[in-house]
């Protein structure tokens, strides 16, 4: 392991891979680390386009090439770090090799997948593997779903007693100045490519889960319910529908983990987006029921990912976003937990409460640039913090949630620290 670089970027000449090589100046700073993928000529470019960017010389990076359908090229670039940051999505198509390949090379692995199949079909046949090889192997540690699923850690941190529920509402928005690009794309086609993929094969979840956990989890009570399709939440004054994302699975798999293996009561978790008008809301209905629909048919599939722009309403390029616009971009995360104070406590995390939550607490996780800003930082500061602080980490290995992975970490410090990354502030505790 002596001779390894710290971190390889897998996927760099990619959209996500190329912000992620600018946030590693930063980020990874004194750290040695290189780029693959499958075309050198395109990495250089990566190197000197983001080079230009963060004003540093990036032409000694090392360069390997690795493809997911030459699956020894992969066991090469693996044997080659410590750690792969994986950026070539979609992952339900390229992640699986790329994670087997670090496995067997005893190379850790992060990504950035927002896919609930794939994170959940590489837990249930990886695990063991992961265990036994000593890798740690942690999807979600990018905007899906870091703000999340470690905010719900901060919470349980902050709360001075225990948590019952954590309802959390997520909006984003473009502040106002700069040029004209407000209605410029916000996500670029990979990212589309995925989503329109993973709703396709989303009855696929409940078989994976079955086999996951064939043992449910005990309920515990109060139970917290779903609120109406369309509500206005009080929390944040907007028109809120439920989050479609990856935040709820992600949060979920996290507290069966800490349940299971610190036998902590689990948090229950519902996730919402919200909207600054119902017109707003009526309209991402729309063209999430037109999704919906489409992503079930083949033809409907074809179309979605032949027409990415008139079908998301202009969301969507397959040139991404314009700099501007992703710099102007910005997420703020609220999240209210309800349950009971530390004096409260019972003796054992099964046990029921007899008396409603009498505690609130409301806490807030913001930054900027989400989808390849934030997203980039969290994604690498995962990487960092394995390299740093394994011992303070779960069972030596394993497939695990950010949560569960970093939940005794220093990982909100790190996040802390970068012009990307995240701010986790306490609002009301009552």
């Amino acid at each position: 392991m002596a001779d390894r670089l710290d971190v390889i970027i897998f996927g760099a000449s990619g959209f996500t891979g190329k912000y992620t090589v600018f946030e590693a100046v930063t980020v990874l700073s004194g750290l040695r680390w290189g780029i693959a993928g499958r075309n050198r000529a395109k990495m250089e470019a990566v190197l000197k386009q983001m080079g230009a960017k963060a004003k540093k010389d990036l032409s000694q990076v090392p360069i390997f090439i690795a493809d997911v359908n030459d699956e020894g090229s992969l066991l090469e670039m693996t044997k080659k770090c410590k750690i792969v940051v994986n950026t070539a999505g979609p992952y339900r198509f390229h992640g699986e090799k790329v994670v087997k390949a670090c496995i067997e090379s005893c190379t850790h692995h992060v990504d950035v997948s927002g896919e609930p199949q794939y994170m959940e079909s590489v837990q249930l046949k990886y695990d063991q593997r992961a265990r036994e090889k000593g890798v740690y192997v942690v999807s979600a540690c990018g905007f899906d779903s870091i703000p999340a699923d470690l905010g719900v850690i901060f919470v349980e941190k902050n709360f001075d007693g225990v948590v019952n529920s954590v309802e959390t509402f997520l909006e984003t928005g473009i502040k106002e100045g700069g040029g004209s690009g407000g209605g410029s794309a916000g996500l670029n086609f990979g990212t589309w490519e995925s989503a329109v993929y993973g709703l396709a094969h989303s009855d696929e979840l409940r078989g994976i889960r079955q086999e996951l956990f064939p043992q449910r989890l005990p309920k515990f009570y109060p139970v917290l319910r779903p609120r109406p399709l369309v509500f206005r939440s009080t929390e944040v004054d907007k028109v809120c529908l439920p989050f479609p994302g990856s935040d709820r699975s992600v949060v979920m798999r996290s507290q069966r983990f800490l349940y299971d293996q610190d036998k902590k009561r689990p948090v229950q978790m519902q996730a919402y987006v919200g909207f600054p008008t119902w017109l707003a809301a009526g309209a991402v209905i729309f063209f999430a029921s037109i999704f919906g629909l489409m992503s079930k048919f083949k033809l409907g599939r074809t179309l979605l990912l032949k027409y990415p722009g008139i079908l998301s309403g202009g969301l969507v390029s397959r040139d991404g976003p314009s700099e501007e616009n992703m710099e102007r971009t910005y997420f703020r995360m609220t999240f209210k937990a309800t349950g009971w104070p530390k004096g409260d406590r019972l003796a054992e995390s099964s046990d029921q409460y007899t008396e409603p939550p009498t505690k609130s607490l409301m806490v807030r996780v913001t930054g900027m640039n989400p989808g390849y800003g934030a997203t980039c930082v969290a994604l690498l500061s995962t990487a960092l913090t394995i390299l740093r602080e394994s011992e303070k980490m779960p069972n030596n290995g394993g497939v695990l949630a950010p949560a569960a992975a970093f939940s005794k970490t220093s990982l909100i410090t790190e996040l802390e620290k970068h012009e990307h990354g995240m701010k986790f502030e306490i609002l009301a505790n009552k």
